[in-house]
């Protein structure tokens, strides 16, 4: 939902606005990109390669029919985030 709201994000950005940690929740994009949820693109930046995340069509499609119903029926509070 976080790169539905921002379109695109770079891999550090995405992590900490989703409170999650590269080291411990990797593996959750890696998984989400396989199940082309996001689409994963590499950028080089000086001597750096930077990874951005975009959601897919099938993304957004994923967002709309479950995320977005959930959301409206469950909605988080200021302490849930």
């Amino acid at each position: 939902m976080i790169l539905s709201e921002y379109g695109e994000l770079n891999q550090t950005k995405l992590l900490s606005y989703s409170g999650l940690n590269i080291a411990k929740h990797k593996e959750i994009l890696d998984d989400m990109e396989r199940k082309g949820l996001i689409e994963r693109k590499e950028e080089a930046w000086g001597k750096k390669t930077i990874i951005k995340y975009k959601v897919s069509h099938k993304g957004h499609e994923f967002c709309k029919l479950i995320l977005e119903p959930y959301e409206e029926m469950f909605p988080r509070t200021e302490g849930d985030e």
